[in-house]
């Protein structure tokens, strides 16, 4: 066989040799030849996956110190087979199961026992079925307790397994969403009592809490305090709910013996159709440290599919508090917000939301051409002090979280991806999340379709020299508000020559009301705004923010609309060279432009933003 060409397929066999034409039946024995090729590489060594789907039993763990790093100036990589050429086999790499035994039962709800399987998420033929839901979440005139809620309605005490339901506030803050767990509900014949379950309503009767000083609000209590914890928007997953046809429910009732319940959609026949639960709730996980990191590793044109994330489901809930963080547990900060008017809390040490493939401390990870899909979790994680990784012109729709997080790091590269429809379960998810990095470029992507904000970039002690340029933005900010098409905060360096660059992006359709197309956020600095296009949105930039914005440029961008203050910028802020163009006319007067022309040109995947 050749040296530096291995072979999966899901019709060969973990005993051959992994050539052509007798190839691995699995990844973990790809894994294991590669691991006794890399001391001695003399080229890169190609790990080839034949058309089907690769179903793993466990996450492939790629070591640091366990030789999956390409070693002698080579790579190790994972692709489909015939990458990059007219043959390109579709090789899916899958966390999933396939749940069968299906029975049809009451109202035309079909059933599959399975077992002990836990799951927040279930694929019909590759379509996502929704989680069955009721809206509102608590039927009658509710009352917030301690512990819970009280309604005048007797509806819940009939609702199943109430145990497995799911109370979601959506807009707890504008930018936020919490999910917390039922424990139980009782009641009689007046009134029902909706316990739910502990720490999480604790945690987020803390977390979602805003202390005003001085004039209270209009919706503000008696006491000074405005709790944000009403009552729930809609209540998930008891079959009770299923009303909607392509929904289901998992009822968990009997521990150890789940039960699956489904709607079908019309002519639909679930005894026939594929129908999958992931189960793994990672798919690829990279290991390494400062010292001694992973690398030179790459991944391309797969398709990872089928793996879930079911902390939300347990007794904490989820707690979403900005961004790609929500709230564990831990200390809490205040932090005043509207001039000083009101206070809020903040985590100290905020959780981040996991990928269902991450890397930690990689240096020269490539992610390439790959297509992310039907995942619970965010897409992809980079982590830890990497540099010189890239994910680089990947497809990532149908996410339940964010599409790719990058978490402190130096160089990495985010170029030419599509992101839509992701942050379909978590809606304060972001399409691209960057906190604390350096030398990071955020280029030429397409973003749209996503709940929350479609860039969000945050600022810290390390962070340097970001780039976020020639991005096309649209239609985003389709449920939460409060946000942008593009959202920075924080200090991005100490210099505008070291800070941020956020240039030549298009930015439109930025829908909820209470948004901000290009969004400068709680004390950014060091900012250069340059360039961009800025349209269809409630109101392009903002200018005066708690706490202030410091050495921020706005320079020749183009909007739609004057923004407030740009007359009479605050210290510290720079508005010179802009446009206002027609609301009515935009596109055609900035077409006819020269150097609005350029930037619509630019922008995108492709270079045209035409999407």
């Amino acid at each position: 066989m050749v040296e530096n060409q291995l072979y999966v397929a899901p019709w060969g066999r973990d005993s051959w040799p992994g050539t052509f034409d007798q190839p691995f039946a699995t990844l973990p024995a790809a894994q294991r030849a590669v691991r006794a090729r890399t001391e001695g590489m003399r080229s890169d060594l190609v790990v080839s996956l034949r058309a089907g789907t690769h179903v793993l039993t466990e996450p492939l763990v790629l070591n640091a110190d366990e030789g999956d790093s390409g070693e002698n100036g080579y790579r190790v990589v994972y692709q489909a087979h015939g990458y990059g050429t007219g043959g390109q086999e579709e090789a899916v790499i899958s966390g999933g199961r396939r749940i069968t035994g299906w029975r049809p039962g009451e109202a035309g709800v079909w059933r599959a026992e399975v077992g002990e399987l836990e799951t927040r998420q279930l694929y019909v033929d590759g379509r996502r079925a929704a989680r069955a839901s009721v809206s509102p979440g608590i039927p009658g005139n509710v009352t917030k307790t301690e512990t819970g809620f009280v309604t005048d309605s007797t509806v819940p005490q009939s609702w199943r397994d109430p145990g497995s339901i799911e109370l979601v506030f959506t807009g707890v803050y504008p930018w936020s969403e919490a999910r917390c767990r039922v424990a139980e509900i009782t009641g009689d014949a007046h009134s029902s009592t909706i316990t739910l379950a502990q720490p999480g309503f604790g945690w987020a009767r803390e977390l979602y809490l805003a202390e005003w000083v001085g004039e209270l609000p209009p919706a503000a209590e008696s006491t000074g305090v405005w709790a944000t914890v009403s009552a729930p928007n809609t209540a998930e997953n008891s079959v009770s709910f299923l009303t909607e046809p392509g929904s289901f429910a998992l009822d968990r009732s009997e521990p150890g013996r789940h039960v699956l319940h489904y709607l079908p959609l019309p002519g639909e026949d679930p005894a026939q159709a594929e129908i999958v639960a992931p189960v793994l709730e990672r798919l690829v996980v990279g290991r390494g440290t400062e010292e001694r990191p992973l690398h030179d590793v790459t991944l391309r044109g797969l398709t990872f599919a089928d793996a879930g994330w079911n902390e939300p489901s347990g007794p904490g809930g989820f707690l979403h508090f900005h961004g790609d963080t929500y709230y564990d547990g831990g200390p809490l900060r205040k932090v005043e917000l509207a001039e000083g008017n009101a206070r809020l809390a903040v985590p100290e040490r905020p959780a981040l939301l996991p990928a269902n493939v991450e890397f930690e401390s990689g240096v020269r990870i490539t992610l390439a051409d790959n297509r992310f899909t039907r995942l619970g979790a965010g897409a992809v994680g980079l982590s830890g002090p990497g540099r010189d990784n890239a994910v680089l012109g990947n497809v990532i729709e149908d996410v339940s979280g964010s599409g790719i997080a990058v978490a402190t790091g130096t160089g990495t590269r985010v170029e030419r991806n599509l992101i839509r429809r992701i942050g379909r379960e978590y809606h304060g998810s972001p399409a691209v999340w960057v906190t604390d990095a350096r030398e990071t470029i955020v280029a030429h992507n397409e973003i749209h379709d996503v709940p929350y904000c479609g860039i969000i970039l945050v600022g810290g002690d390390r962070a340097a020299r970001v780039q976020i340029v020639e991005n096309l933005i649209h239609h985003t900010m389709t449920v939460l508000a409060d946000g942008g098409g593009i959202y920075l905060n924080g200090r991005q360096g100490s210099s505008y020559a070291g800070g941020t660059l956020v240039r030549g992006n298009v930015i439109r359709d930025t829908v909820t009301s209470y948004n901000f197309g290009l969004y400068t956020d709680y004390g950014a600095a060091w900012v250069t705004v340059q360039g961009n296009v800025v349209y269809r949105g409630d109101t392009p930039i903002v200018l005066r923010v708690t706490p202030p914005l410091e050495n921020v440029a706005f320079l020749g961008n183009f909007w739609d609309d004057r923004p407030e203050g740009c007359d009479n910028p605050p210290a510290g802020v720079v508005v010179a060279g802009n446009t206002v163009l027609p609301k009515d006319d935009f596109e055609r007067a900035l077409a006819a432009d020269p150097a609005g022309a350029d930037i619509l040109a630019s922008a995108g995947r492709g270079g045209a933003a035409s999407g």
